[in-house]
């Protein structure tokens, strides 16, 4: 009963959140559903539509997040201490290169900008992840075996080892474990698969959780082969029904991760189940305790958290901008010659569907066809100047229209920022200045961003990964012998409190 309480008692909090993010939820797959541009209906004649939702995405991302950022450790106090110099140097090396090998990294940022500038928020979370592998076993006849003890400050287990020999002296025991490698995964969070608590502002936040689709296989390895066949494969991966005409997959169970603040535990639980799947103690240990930073906002206010997508601040003139787009298509189409001829003289037809450059057409009965006026009385066209003069009035509201959203998302910086040949340095170095007024807000938005993640990726090296994985992840026997003399120190000070003795950035 008290299980089922626990459970009952995150699913109300999951619930609050559910009501509180519909709408934007809701907002948002439309807005999703325009950038792809799903709404139109290939086999219908539709009207024609300007995707301004788009072009403004596409220019605003590598405006703001160009490429991969790296990671700067210094110092956090400018002392002359060789042994932190080091430390630092191994933090920086360490991140590079889980940042440049490891892929996920590269993909996640990209999808969280992305969502940053369509629904307004996006989220990435950090995690521990090592691989084992069997130990080989020992030469000359020897056997290690293993003792299980309390676990140690890494949150693994102290072992004792015994070495017994063959021949019938040692007991046959089960092959022992090692990490063949570790790594800190940074992992993207579908804006439909994360949540939190609902507060006002993030600092008020004391719950986050992401749900994850896990296959039999994966539930079994993570909860044991009891507590998985309890968990029915009755979700997948949500995704619009709209992007694809496949059914969708039930072949996996939604879990959610839940991390907890005030009481400084984590839980897994399904909906499916009524009981708590998992619970554990702070196991990443980290100095804000939740596993993820700060979601990458866009428009928001102090008194909620759910944010104000871009495209809401401009859709009235977008949608203005569709029916200039559809009165163009309209008009472009009627821009034809058209008209009537004398039925008489069957040849002015071929005036205009055989002409070519300096080539005569003749005429039969030239005296009668000249008496009637010749060619301007037997053939009058359909005038055009009217509508091309409309056209002409289209585009130019359209250009007033697009300017207007430029204004609203700040592209027109980017235009304004623009230098020709000819202007002198002080002319761009103002262009510059003023172009530069909103977008480097957003650029110091996604520096924050990454730098949260680099802090939470460095705290799990630090605190998580063996000291033989550090040093070989930055390259250590590459480094000077006297600061290689100063490794075994600087590993020390690395476990404890990285956030405190180093800037990372």
């Amino acid at each position: 009963m008290e299980a089922l309480t626990g459970v009952q008692k995150w699913l109300n909090v999951i619930s609050q959140y559910d009501n509180e993010f519909k709408k934007w939820e809701a907002r948002t797959t439309k807005i999703v559903k325009r950038y792809r541009d799903d709404n139109r209906n290939a086999n219908t004649n539709e009207t024609a539509k300007f995707n301004i939702l788009w072009s403004n995405v596409q220019t605003l991302i590598p405006s703001v997040y160009a490429r991969l950022p790296k990671a700067d450790v210094a110092r956090r106090f400018g002392d002359n201490d060789p042994v932190a110099r080091v430390a630092s140097q191994l933090i920086e090396r360490a991140l590079d290169f889980e940042i440049e090998h490891y892929t996920d990294f590269r993909s996640t940022m990209k999808h969280a900008v992305e969502d940053r500038f369509l629904g307004g928020r996006g989220v990435a979370w950090v995690r521990y992840e090592p691989h084992v592998r069997a130990q080989d076993e020992p030469e000359d006849g020897f056997q290690i075996t293993e003792d299980v003890d309390e676990p140690d400050e890494r949150g693994g287990q102290q072992v004792k080892t015994a070495m017994t020999m063959d021949g019938g002296l040692g007991e046959e025991v089960e092959p022992q474990e090692e990490i063949e490698y570790e790594c800190a995964p940074t992992d993207y969070v579908h804006w439909k698969d994360f949540g939190h608590s609902v507060a006002r502002t993030w600092e008020e936040v004391t719950s986050v959780w992401r749900w994850v689709y896990m296959t039999k296989e994966s539930l079994a390895e993570r909860f044991g082969e009891d507590e998985a066949k309890k968990i029915p494969l009755d979700a997948g991966p949500e995704t619009n029904k709209q992007y694809s005409t496949q059914n969708k997959d039930f072949t996996r169970a939604k879990i959610c991760e839940l991390w907890d603040k005030e009481s400084g535990k984590v839980y897994w639980l399904s909906k499916s189940c009524p009981d708590i799947l998992d619970e554990r103690e702070d196991p990443l240990e980290l100095e804000n305790f939740f596993p993820c930073a700060k979601p990458l906002y866009a428009t928001m206010t102090s008194d909620t958290l759910v944010p104000v997508p871009d495209f809401v601040l401009y859709q009235d003139q977008a949608t203005d901008l569709d029916i200039l787009t559809d009165r163009i298509d309209g008009l472009v189409k009627a821009l034809r010659v058209r008209g009537v001829y004398d039925a008489s003289q069957p040849t002015l037809q071929r005036l205009l569907t055989e002409g070519d450059n300096n080539t005569l057409i003749p005429v039969d009965k030239w005296m009668a066809f000249s008496e009637k006026g010749g060619l301007k009385g037997s053939i009058d066209l359909l005038p055009i100047d009217v509508m091309a003069a409309t056209l002409m009035q289209c585009y130019r509201a359209m250009n007033e229209i697009k300017a207007q959203i430029y204004e609203i998302t700040g592209i027109s910086d980017i235009i304004r920022g623009q230098g020709a040949a000819s202007e002198t340095a002080t002319a761009q170095q103002i262009k510059g200045q003023y172009a530069g007024l909103r977008l480097r807000s957003m650029q110091e938005d996604v520096a924050l961003f990454a730098s949260e993640l680099f802090q939470l990726k460095a705290q799990v090296i630090c605190t998580k990964f063996q000291p033989s994985t550090i040093l070989q992840y930055a390259a250590a026997s590459a480094m000077q012998p006297a600061d290689q003399a100063l490794i075994p120190q600087a590993l020390m000070l690395l476990q404890d409190k990285p956030l405190r003795s180093f800037r990372i950035q």
